[in-house]
C-alpha cells in the first residue's frame, strides 16, 4: 500500500492527529519504529510523517523525516547539554519539530512592556536557531514614535519588528503575511493582547489557543502536548505558554554571550578567555557598552542572565 505524507498537527498519550491531502488521520507508531531508543521522542508535533490508512479510518505512522530543528524542553530526569544528570529516568521533551519561527508577542502599553522578558525570549530563538519576529502590540494606546522608541533596538539588532493593534487592525496583515505558509510558535507575556490578535489574523483562532492553553498546562504534573492550529491561508500556528521559562531550553549561563547578537562579535576581544564581562580589566564587551556599541539595558539583561537571573 502506498505511503501518505501527512504532518503531526497534535500529539497525546501514544495517539498522534496527522494532516494530511485526505483529512487529518489519527495513528499510532509502528511497533518496529518503538523500538528505536533514542533521547526523545520518535514523532512529535511538527514532524512530517508517512502513514499506512487501517481499516478502521485510523492510521500508522510507518516513516518520521529528520528533523530541521526542535524547541524542547528537559523532561524531569533528562541530562542537559553539559551532560549533568537532573534526576532519576528522563529525556528530551520536544514541543515543536521544525518550527520556522518564532513571534513573541508584547503589549507597548497595559501592561508596559518587559523587555527582560523578551530579551530572555530571544536568547531561546537563538539557542535553538530558530528566527524571531517581534510583535510590538497595542499600538493604539501609544504613539508610533513611543512605540518605536521601546522596540526600534531590536530592528536595529536585525530582528524582523512588526508594529500591530487587535484594535484598529495596525500591522494585522503584515503579521498575517509574515506567518502565511509557515509553523509558527506564538508566545508572549499575559495581557499583551495575544488572544485578541490571534483572532483579528483568523475569527475564533484566539479562543482556540486558549483551549489549548488551558487543556495542556494544568498542575505542576500535567503531561505538555501541543497541538498545531491551522490558518486559512496556509501554515500553522502553535501557541507555547511554556516558553515563559528560560530554563525549558537548557541554555547554560557561561552560553548566554553567544545568543546577544550585539555581545557576540566582542568576546574574543576580551583579555581574559573566561571574562564574565562584569569587572575584569581588558572586558572588550563593556568598553562597547561604554562607547554605545551595546545598549545599557540588553547589557543589563545580559549580565543577569549570565548570572542566572530569569526574573
Amino acid at each position: 500500500m502506498d505511503l501518505i505524507p501527512g504532518l503531526v498537527i497534535k500529539a497525546q498519550s501514544g495517539f498522534f492527529w496527522v494532516h494530511t491531502d485526505q483529512g487529518t488521520v489519527v495513528c499510532q507508531l509502528r511497533g518496529r519504529l518503538k523500538q528505536r531508543r533514542q533521547a526523545s521522542a520518535l514523532a512529535a508535533v511538527g514532524d512530517r510523517v508517512e502513514i499506512t490508512p487501517q481499516p478502521d479510518s485510523t492510521g500508522m505512522i510507518e516513516r518520521v523525516a529528520p528533523r530541521t530543528r526542535v524547541l524542547s524542553r528537559l523532561a524531569p530526569g533528562g541530562y542537559g547539554r553539559s551532560g549533568a544528570r537532573r534526576d532519576e529516568g528522563g529525556a528530551e521533551h520536544i514541543i515543536v519539530a521544525n518550527p520556522d519561527q518564532a513571534v513573541f508577542v508584547f503589549a507597548c502599553a497595559q501592561p508596559a512592556p518587559r523587555l527582560r522578558m523578551l530579551d530572555r525570549f530571544l536568547v531561546v530563538a537563538e539557542a535553538n536557531e530558530l528566527p524571531a519576529i517581534v510583535c510590538a502590540n497595542k499600538v493604539d494606546l501609544v504613539t508610533l514614535q513611543t512605540a518605536q522608541a521601546l522596540f526600534g533596538l531590536y530592528a536595529r539588532l536585525g530582528y524582523a519588528v512588526i508594529f500591530t493593534s487587535a484594535v484598529t487592525g495596525t500591522g494585522v496583515a503584515e503579521l498575517r503575511a509574515a506567518l502565511q505558509g509557515k509553523l509558527s510558535v506564538f508566545s508572549g507575556p499575559s495581557g499583551a493582547g495575544k488572544s485578541s490578535l490571534l483572532n483579528q489574523l483568523q475569527p475564533g483562532l484566539g479562543r482556540q489557543a486558549r483551549e489549548v492553553s488551558q487543556a495542556t498546562f494544568k498542575g505542576r504534573h500535567t503531561t505538555v502536548h501541543s497541538e498545531l492550529l491551522p490558518l486559512t491561508g496556509g501554515g500553522y500556528v502553535a501557541d507555547t505558554p511554556g516558553i515563559r521559562s528560560l530554563g525549558l531550553w537548557d541554555v547554560e549561563p557561561d552560553e548566554i554571550d553567544g545568543y546577544f547578537r550585539e555581545v557576540k562579535p566582542f568576546v574574543a576581544e576580551c583579555e581574559f578567555s573566561d571574562c564574565s564581562h562584569r569587572h575584569e580589566p581588558g572586558c572588550a564587551v563593556r568598553a562597547a557598552v561604554n562607547r554605545g556599541e551595546i545598549a545599557e539595558t540588553r547589557y543589563d539583561s545580559f549580565v543577569r542572565l549570565r548570572s542566572g537571573d530569569t526574573s
